[in-house]
């Protein structure tokens, strides 16, 4: 990882005054480092050596964090010695990569796409671009990035793709993770769990807004780094230099600008471009039960906690409400598209249900409480991805969803953050629920006044707003019936055995899903992989483009030259892919690929009415991002599955986790694309790879 002054991801201008406190921290971390990490400082500029940085995951957040937990203070997760934000201010700035090398990698991603023809006009098109207009489209977004250094360059962009995009968040969108289940089996009943999963997540969003919960740092040296004594050093150093004290002992904190979003958030509908929604004022929960919604608060007016008890009986009186299912259950207007839902929430505010609709949207989050119990991993993907649409609504920054039988899932809206907030947010409330849960199977629901406590929201309803209902469920069926998931366990190997091999298990992972495709359809295809970018001050993702000729001419000789390769050579392809997959994910992690600079660049143009260049007009531009394959990995201790749907109609979702003896898949598809062929020749691919690794040549 090389700083320079062009790419400044990890460069800050600072004055004499800091430079001096700078070298006081330096010295005081680690004196050894003096004069051997730093190499000089040169106008303000810090240079460093070139690190063996090892590339973040949005999907990698681990359980590591510490816990204080006593009886006597039930008001926070922990306490963390440095404060929540302690290292925004002091971020790197999310670099703009250079004109050449997006070029570069654009035109390496592109040519296992295209024969020889396509290729050489989609060559000329990039270099004249590079030559041209698209040296001048830079320069303006290097300027206007300068002009804004409290943000990232991607970050305003981005929100204006997501907000702006007009199709139903289901499917397209929000994905779900779910929990695995409590260890304790007994406290899986849907009441007990749902009632420590509150209390766990009011915990974590009040500990978040006390800046008491722990940084979110990627540590690769947590002996020194992860201490206590460290964290009562870094605390006492000024946030705008904090960044640098934690580099120095190969600690990068990330952005945690997203989780204020976390909490009593929605997405609100309007025409053309929906907004967010914040009122961190709200103390109530929304519950769903069967189509029906249902407020109370889950703290007093001070702020504390509702005792447990008092929200187990709140629960159980929701759970026990007669009240039928709701008739017109207004969350399936969340699952149409945007301006439809827009006009239809302006005509229920016309109808006078503005002060409903304002407690659904302050809510905390939403609580939906099912009422089926999941039989098996595709049934729990479905009803957690979608459900039927009665019971969810959807714009809520998340929810939590919890079935009769205590299986548990996250549901989030994506336009307002990424993987990064939402799965420690989970990994945090599994955590805290199972370890420390404030009710058990034992504890009886406090004798209060539910029936006054809880509030069942009514909503006047006329013929049009009815119809409206009516529709948006014939279209949310139309839409979730196409929709096919499978899954696919492989139990000959994984991450162990890959690593002792030195291969990349990611890369041998996408290399398997590129060798399934080949043998099912034929072709090499536009694939994505989802890189988080949170080292940097707001940023968001980087896509990793795992097609490339290396996994090309590899998926070639296994799939259709099984003989004609020796085991030598195979496993020496093998490690060229590991190779360069490694590097592709290096590069993405510090938002040195091409996608989002081409983004943003494009967005740029638009924004001043400027014509697209030909590279954006060119049908392998179109193709490129038309994305067959896409791609998301997640392994925490917190997590059973995840998954989503696909991003194009004739694509797959491929949710993926590479664990120590094993591979799992969770992928789904529309009609045109095969799920169960798919998986099977993925299956096949991992077989074929694991036999060579053994030694044995392909049959």
């Amino acid at each position: 990882m090389q700083f320079d002054e062009r790419n400044s991801s990890a460069l800050k201008l600072i004055t004499c005054k800091q430079m001096d406190e700078l070298r006081c921290i330096i010295f005081l971390l680690n004196p050894r480092q003096v004069g051997k990490s730093f190499l000089f400082f040169s106008g303000g500029v810090i240079f460093r050596k070139p690190g063996n940085l090892k590339p973040l995951r949005s999907t990698s957040t681990a359980l590591t964090n510490k816990r204080s937990y006593s009886s006597e203070d039930r008001e926070y997760l922990h306490k963390s010695i440095v404060p929540t934000m302690h290292y925004q201010k002091s971020l790197p700035r999310l670099p703009v990569p250079k004109l050449e090398d997006t070029i570069k990698r654009y035109l390496a991603a592109q040519r296992p796409l295209l024969d020889d023809d396509q290729f050489s006009t989609t060559e000329k098109l990039a270099r004249d671009f590079e030559n041209g207009v698209g040296k001048q489209i830079h320069e303006e977004l290097v300027a206007q990035d300068k002009q804004n250094k409290h943000t990232s360059y991607i970050s305003a962009p981005w929100f204006d793709m997501y907000l702006s995009a007009r199709d139903s968040v289901v499917l397209n969108f929000n994905p779900f993770m779910s929990f695995n289940p409590d260890p304790k089996t007994e406290y899986n009943n849907q009441l007990v769990r749902a009632t420590n999963m509150v209390a766990s997540a009011v915990r974590f969003m009040k500990t978040l807004r006390a800046g008491l919960l722990e940084p979110e740092v990627f540590h690769l040296n947590p002996a020194k780094s992860d201490t206590d004594s460290f964290k009562k050093l870094i605390r006492w150093v000024p946030s705008s230099l904090s960044w640098y004290g934690a580099f120095m002992v190969n600690a990068y904190p990330l952005d945690m600008s997203q989780y204020f979003r976390l909490f009593n958030a929605t997405r609100i509908p309007k025409q053309g471009k929906d907004e967010l929604f914040t009122d961190p004022k709200g103390r109530h929960l929304l519950v769903m039960r069967g189509g029906n919604m249902y407020v109370f608060d889950v703290m007093d007016r001070d702020g504390n906690l509702v005792k447990p008890a008092e929200i187990q009986a709140h629960l159980k009186h929701i759970l026990s409400d007669p009240t039928p299912a709701a008739a017109h259950p207004l969350g399936l207007l969340t699952s149409e598209n945007r301006d439809t839902w827009a006009r239809l929430r302006e005509k229920l505010l016309a109808t006078g249900n503005g002060e409903v609709l304002g407690l659904v949207d302050s809510a905390l989050f939403c609580l939906c409480l099912d009422d089926e119990s999941m039989n098996d991993h595709i049934h729990i993907s479905h009803n957690m991805l979608h459900g039927d649409g009665t019971n969810r609504w959807y714009d809520k920054s998340f929810s939590i969803i919890m079935a009769k039988c205590g299986n548990a899932a996250i549901n989030f809206e994506h336009s307002w953050g990424d993987g990064v907030a939402v799965l420690r947010f989970q990994n945090e409330v599994f955590k805290d629920s199972t370890e420390n849960p404030l009710v058990n199977p034992g504890s009886q629901p406090a004798a209060v006044d539910s029936a006054s406590a809880v509030r069942r929201l009514q909503f006047n309803l006329d013929a049009e707003l009815e119809n409206g209902v009516i529709k948006a469920k014939e279209n949310f069926h139309t839409a979730v019936s196409k929709l096919t998931i499978d899954a696919m366990q492989f139990m000959k190997g994984g991450k162990e055995q890959l690593k002792k091999k030195k291969l990349s298990p990611d890369a041998i992972a996408q290399l398997a899903f590129q060798m399934g495709f080949l043998r099912q359809y034929g072709q090499t295809v536009a694939t994505y992989e989802s890189c988080s970018t949170a080292a940097f001050r707001h940023g968001r993702t980087e896509t990793i483009r795992p097609a490339t000729i290396h996994t090309q001419r590899c998926a070639q000789a296994f799939v259709q030259q099984p003989g004609k390769h020796s085991v030598e050579q195979l496993i020496g392809m093998l490690s060229k892919c590991s190779k360069y997959h490694g590097q592709l994910t290096k590069e993405a992690a510090m938002a040195q690929g091409f996608d989002r600079h081409l983004f943003a660049m494009k967005y740029l143009a638009n924004s001043k009415g400027q014509a697209l260049h030909s590279l954006y007009q060119d049908p392998a531009y179109a193709a490129i991002n038309h994305n067959i394959l896409s791609t998301s990995t997640l392994t925490s201790p917190a997590v059973n599955l995840g998954g989503f749907a696909p991003v194009v109609p004739d694509g797959f979702g491929v949710g993926y986790g590479v664990h120590d003896e094993w591979i799992g898949c969770n992928v789904s598809s529309y009609p045109e694309r095969n799920v169960h062929e798919f998986l099977q020749c993925v299956h096949k691919s991992l077989e074929d790879i694991f036999s060579v690794l053994e030694g044995k040549p392909l049959s």
